[in-house]
Parts: structure tokens; C-alpha cells; sequence
């Protein structure tokens, strides 16, 4: 007989550890939302240049875009039926933009990040990854039959160290990393990793997930703030966060591109993306340099933020729109969680084992839609009535 006490159990454990999660009914009003009866500043969304109600470009959007004659379902894989022609003006755009030989667009960053790495290694292989990259890329090199070693957060010596002791024992090394860390918001040193790339001879895979359309004059990320598009191979980014759409891409040569369609599994099987979807993606990424001004915004914000935080004696990390505030616990946190919500503003905790034990926090996600006097009234709640 089935039992179903052990899936009870641990519900309960979850709960008593402060770890229960729940889906949450709630209403969206541009930067505001509503729940449980309440209107909250949207301090934890991924819309962080706010494009997603920016009435301008929805506007011309749909002026240029005859929407009605576009399906809003591929109804079938890319490598079937569902390779609409939208598909190859995007991939073409992203490779004009990036100044790379081939561009594939996937239906999810974590479609992208559990599919690219396993179809391009082999247990001749060797992955060193850092310690805080995303959970989507750690699932991806548990799906790998490559080893894999893990490198102290941006610590290069060690991985330096790493590659010095293993480039002779594996046919190809893959170093990995995000560029902007997710949950403690500071960012990799790319043109060292690229420097390191190059004296080892290995690959570099960098995840731009929180970067593109935030960093760099026009918005292409990190690598393109710090200069080093050329020398990375793979530059992986989404769509699903600032660029307020769905979806995600890698940018690599021809020869990749090619290999990733006929081995990737995440991409073979699994649905395309609506036209509609990819034509909205392929429009937003086209403006993306019209937006210089809304990134020295988030970027402005996100000092005040760490620097009113910092003021009142919390710990707070990163140097990017994502702010993580330390609370400790996960008891903590979710105090703190409902504190700011009962003010106005919707912040939600990142708990254990999603950060380490007493690592707890309220992770500040920034949208650069948000006036400047709502921001005002976070910072002078956090700097008068939090203790």
C-alpha cells in the first residue's frame, strides 16, 4: 500500500523550519500590486526597467505589430513545425547585436541552462563552476556526465588554482559563472575570467540572466560594460526580466549553434515559443539602447538603498539592482517580510536552502519604473521605523 505520511512529514518540517512556501493569488498594477486586500510597492518582481506596463513602447508595439494575425501558440516543437520565421529575426538580431556567428533562442532560461551544458560535454570533460551560480545551472551539470569541481564564490585564485591542477587530466574545461549573482547581487570580474579562459585554454559560459537590458550602454549586459564580448563563447541571457517578455538565448559560433540544435535535449523536445511572444522579444530587444536613462536610474537607486541599509547598521551585499538585506534566520526574515508589507511594500524573504543556514534575507529586486518619492518612502522607512 502507498503511503503518503512521509510527503505529510516533511510538509510539516518545512513548516516548522520557516522553509513552507505558497502560491499567492495576486493582482498586478504596473509597479503596484494587491494582495490579500492590500496595495504594495512590487519590490520583488524581475521587471526591472519596468517595460512590462511602459505604455509608450506597448503603444507603438502594437501600431507596427498587426497582433490578430500573429498565433499565439507554436503548437509544436522548433525542430517540427514550430520554427516560426520570427525565430530567425530575432537569432539574427541578437547576432548582429552581440557580433557573433550564431544566436539560438530557447523557451525558458531554464530550458537554456539545464540543456546546453550536458549535450556539450562528456566524461572527457571537466566543468568548474562557482559556488553561487543559479539552481538552473547547477541542475544542468547535474544532468552533465562532464566532472564537475565548484570554486569558491569569485574567488580567482582558487579557481585558478583549480584549472592549474586538472587542464592536462580533461579534454575540455567549461568555466561557468552568472555575472550578476541572483542572490547576493555582486558581479564576476569577466574580463579576468576571460584572461584566465585564454591562459588555460578552456571555455567560458556566462549566465547574463540579471544583467541584459540593466548593464551596458546599450543594455547587452555585463560583458558589454566590462568590453569582453568577443572572448566569451557562450552568453546566455533571458527575456523574462528586464526585457519584460518570455524566453531566453545563447550567443556562440556557428559550429555550437549547430551541434546545441541536434543534441540539446531541452530544446528538442519541448515546445517553441508563441509568434506573438518572439516578435514582443525581437521589438523590446530593438529599443533596448533607448533605455540608457532608466539603467542609471536602477543603478542610482540601488546605491541609495545599500548606502540608507548600511546607515542603520544592516548587512547588505552585491553592487547590482539586486540588494540583499542580511536577516539571519528564516524566522527573521519572514518577519521582516511581513513588517514591510504591512507598510506598503511587497519584499519577499529568500530563505535556507535556498541561501545558506542564518543567511537569510529580504532581496530587494529594483524597477526603475517606480517614482522617485515611492522610493523615498522605502528608504525612510527603512531608516525610521526598522530596528
Amino acid at each position: 500500500m502507498n503511503s503518503f505520511e512521509r510527503y505529510q512529514n516533511k510538509l510539516e518540517k518545512m513548516k516548522e523550519a520557516g522553509n513552507y512556501r505558497i502560491l499567492r493569488n495576486i493582482q498586478h498594477n504596473g509597479f503596484l500590486i494587491h494582495d490579500e486586500g492590500r496595495e504594495m510597492l512590487n519590490l520583488s518582481s524581475n521587471d526591472y526597467l519596468g517595460l512590462s506596463t511602459y505604455p509608450k513602447l506597448l503603444d507603438e508595439f502594437y501600431t507596427q505589430t498587426d497582433v490578430r494575425a500573429l498565433p499565439y501558440s507554436a503548437v509544436s516543437s522548433r525542430l517540427l513545425s514550430g520554427n516560426h520565421e520570427y525565430y530567425g529575426m530575432l537569432e539574427k538580431d541578437l547576432c548582429d547585436l552581440y557580433n557573433k556567428e550564431a544566436a539560438l533562442v530557447f523557451s525558458s532560461g531554464y530550458h537554456a541552462n539545464i540543456g546546453i551544458l550536458p549535450a556539450l560535454t562528456t566524461k572527457r570533460d571537466l566543468i568548474v563552476a562557482d559556488k553561487l551560480v543559479h539552481a538552473s545551472i547547477i541542475d544542468g551539470l547535474r544532468l552533465s556526465e562532464a566532472e564537475m569541481i565548484r570554486y569558491r564564490h569569485l574567488d580567482m585564485e582558487h579557481l585558478r588554482n583549480i584549472l592549474t591542477q586538472n587542464r592536462d587530466k580533461y579534454e575540455n574545461i567549461f568555466i561557468v559563472t552568472e555575472s550578476i549573482f541572483s542572490m547576493d547581487g555582486d558581479t564576476a570580474d569577466l574580463l579576468e575570467l576571460c584572461e584566465m579562459k585564454k591562459e588555460f585554454g578552456t571555455f567560458l559560459y556566462v549566465d547574463e540572466a540579471h544583467a541584459v537590458g540593466v548593464r551596458g550602454t546599450n543594455g547587452l549586459g555585463c560583458c558589454e560594460e566590462q568590453a569582453c564580448m568577443e572572448d566569451i563563447d557562450f552568453i546566455v541571457g533571458t527575456f523574462g526580466k528586464a526585457f519584460a517578455s518570455m524566453g531566453a538565448f545563447v550567443v556562440c559560433s556557428s559550429l555550437f549553434c549547430e551541434y546545441l540544435i541536434n543534441t540539446q535535449r531541452s530544446l528538442i523536445f519541448t515546445t517553441a515559443l508563441p509568434p506573438v511572444n518572439v516578435a514582443w522579444t525581437r521589438f523590446v530587444l530593438n529599443h533596448m539602447p533607448d533605455f540608457y536613462e532608466l539603467r542609471l536610474k536602477l543603478a542610482r537607486t540601488a546605491d541609495r538603498l545599500r548606502e540608507v541599509l548600511q546607515q542603520k547598521g544592516f548587512e547588505v551585499r552585491g553592487n547590482s539592482h539586486i540588494v540583499p538585506f542580511l536577516c539571519g534566520s528564516n524566522e527573521s526574515s519572514i518577519e521582516m517580510a511581513e513588517l514591510l508589507r504591512d507598510n506598503g511594500f511587497f519584499a519577499l524573504p529568500v530563505r535556507y536552502p535556498t541561501v545558506p543556514k542564518n543567511e537569510a534575507r529580504i532581496r530587494f529586486s529594483l524597477n526603475a519604473a517606480i517614482p522617485d518619492e515611492d522610493y523615498e518612502c522605502l528608504f525612510d522607512f527603512l531608516a525610521n521605523g526598522v530596528e
